[in-house]
Formats: C-alpha cells, sequence, structure tokens
C-alpha cells in the first residue's frame, strides 16, 4: 500500500532519511494524532504528523523534543530520528512489540523499574502545573456543551486532592504523564519502552504512578504492589494516600482531555462518540470520589 507523498509524508523528508520512505499502514491507536509506519531502504520508521489542536491539549512539543532525546539516550523509548524543528512531526524507528499485560502482580515489577529509570534522568524546565493544566483545557471547551456543568461540579469535589498534592514535598522528576498500556511496549527481546512522551513535564513522580494504577485498574493490593517495587520499601499509609490523590486527579484531567476533544470537532460522529465517553467517565469517578469521602 502507498500514498502520493503529498498526502503523508512532509516536503523535508531528505534530512532524515537517504530514500523516499514508503507507507507500509497506517497506524490508528493515536487519539489525536496521524501516524505511519514507513519503510526506508532496510529502516522501518514511525512518521507521526501532530495534532492541529496541540494548542487546545495543553501540549508542549519543545518538551516533549527535550525529554526525548533525554529518554533516547537513555534507551527508555523509541529511537528518535528526527524531531522537526518546527514540531509539525517526529520520527522515531519502529519498535516491533505489544502493549503490556499486567497478570495479577506479573508486569508489576518491570513497570516499576522502567519509572525508576525515567524519573532518574535529568529534570527539564517544563513543569506540570496542574492548575495551570485544568485552565488551559478549561478555555477550550465550549460553555454551551451539555457536560459543562457536570465539568465545574466534578472540579469543586476534586480541589481537595489537588491541595494535599500541592502540600507534598517531593523534588520534580522528569515523568512521562501519559503511560497507559498503549504506551508501554514490550519487544521481541522482552525489553519494555515508553513511547509517546507528548505530555512530558517535570513534576510529582506519583502522577506517573497514579496514571498506571488507573490505566490497568489495578486493585488496593497491585497498587501496594507497585508502589513497593517502585520505592524498594515497605509503603505506609501517607503515600497510599498520595498515590489516591493523584488518581483522582488524574481521572479529572482525562475527563477535561475528552470534553477539549469534543468541543473542538466539528463532525457529528467524534463529538457524539467524546460525549459517551465524557459520560461514562464523570459517573465513574463521581462514585470514586463518594466511595473515597472526596
Amino acid at each position: 500500500m502507498t500514498l502520493p507523498p503529498a498526502d503523508f509524508l512532509p516536503a523535508d523528508w531528505p534530512l532524515w532519511s537517504t530514500s523516499q520512505p514508503t507507507l507500509l499502514k497506517p497506524l490508528t491507536q493515536g487519539l489525536t494524532n496521524r501516524s505511519f509506519l514507513l519503510a526506508a531502504g532496510e529502516d522501518r520508521l514511525v512518521l507521526r504528523l501532530n495534532s492541529p489542536i496541540s494548542n487546545a491539549l495543553d501540549l508542549n512539543r519543545p518538551a516533549e523534543a527535550e525529554a526525548l532525546h533525554l529518554a533516547d539516550t537513555a534507551g527508555l523509548c523509541a529511537p528518535l530520528v528526527y524531531c522537526d524543528p518546527e514540531y509539525r512531526y517526529l520520527v522515531t524507528r519502529y519498535i516491533s512489540g505489544t502493549p503490556l499485560k499486567l497478570a495479577g502482580n506479573t508486569g508489576i515489577g518491570q513497570i516499576a523499574q522502567l519509572l525508576r529509570d525515567i524519573h532518574r534522568l535529568p529534570p527539564i524546565a517544563a513543569q506540570l502545573d496542574i492548575e495551570q493544566k485544568i485552565g488551559s483545557y478549561w478555555t477550550s471547551i465550549n460553555t454551551d456543551d451539555v457536560f459543562f456543568e457536570s465539568l465545574r461540579t466534578l472540579q469543586r469535589r476534586v480541589q481537595s486532592s489537588i491541595v494535599a498534592t500541592r502540600n507534598c514535598a517531593s523534588s520534580p522528576a522528569l515523568c512521562h504523564n501519559d503511560l497507559l498500556a498503549d504506551n508501554l511496549l514490550i519487544s521481541e527481546s522482552g525489553r519494555l519502552y515508553a513511547i509517546d512522551w507528548e505530555y512530558a513535564a517535570s513534576g510529582d513522580p506519583f502522577y506517573d504512578l497514579a496514571v498506571i494504577a488507573e490505566g490497568y485498574d489495578l486493585d488496593s493490593a497491585q497498587q501496594s504492589q507497585l508502589l513497593q517495587q517502585y520505592l524498594a520499601q515497605p509503603v505506609n499509609n501517607e503515600e497510599m494516600a498520595r498515590l489516591d490523590n493523584w488518581r483522582v486527579i488524574y481521572r479529572y484531567l482525562s475527563i477535561l482531555w475528552y470534553a477539549v476533544q469534543a468541543s473542538n470537532t466539528d463532525v457529528d460522529a467524534e463529538k457524539q462518540k467524546f460525549t459517551a465517553v465524557l459520560r461514562r467517565e464523570i459517573e465513574a469517578i463521581r462514585k470514586a470520589l463518594s466511595r473515597s469521602g472526596h
């Protein structure tokens, strides 16, 4: 399968390939960016065309590039081939692998080790400022949307978690901030890689732990195991409470992300899809907040 170069290939491709790449297949895992698997001679590359609503999604492309260079040097991500200086697209080498699946506690130790390796990298200047990110998302959400008032009510309920994490004394670490299953790839050799670093920033490492806990729907025993493996010591109640607060914040940010998507599409089918997800997620976080006493 091939497409005319103008349809998917940047005109400046000779900057990163000695032969004109051809399309092997589109990669459709991403919800916002367009990605393609390319053949360039013997190489297999992934071309990611950046989302046209990157600003609405509060994406910091220079921070992503800085984090990728650090992670690439440490062998923690798909090897970096080219980062467009205008941040229109990104090219990496293709990792043949599958998303990491967890069965019981199997794989938790591997994730904990990857997190330690990421968090040991030098922090970058960009900071994960939760209140700034929430504010940025809100400026991109249509006040006429049906879910608007529900989101406002939720914000009041998650505020206590935001305050609690603000009061945690923690040195900022470089964090991936989007370590969902699709972004954790096990290669054919068994090595674990983190891909898609577009939300990378320095911040509280417990946010990365919270994303994993929520993304993999870990039960309390698995969450404790993850923390224990990551910290390499027994876990106390204060640490579990810190993780719980970041889980609440992550779920709220995820809901706002879907709201931004719904507000910034003119395609009815897309708006309906994101609105349906919003309804489910809002109901789920309401139940979780009620159980935890928020």
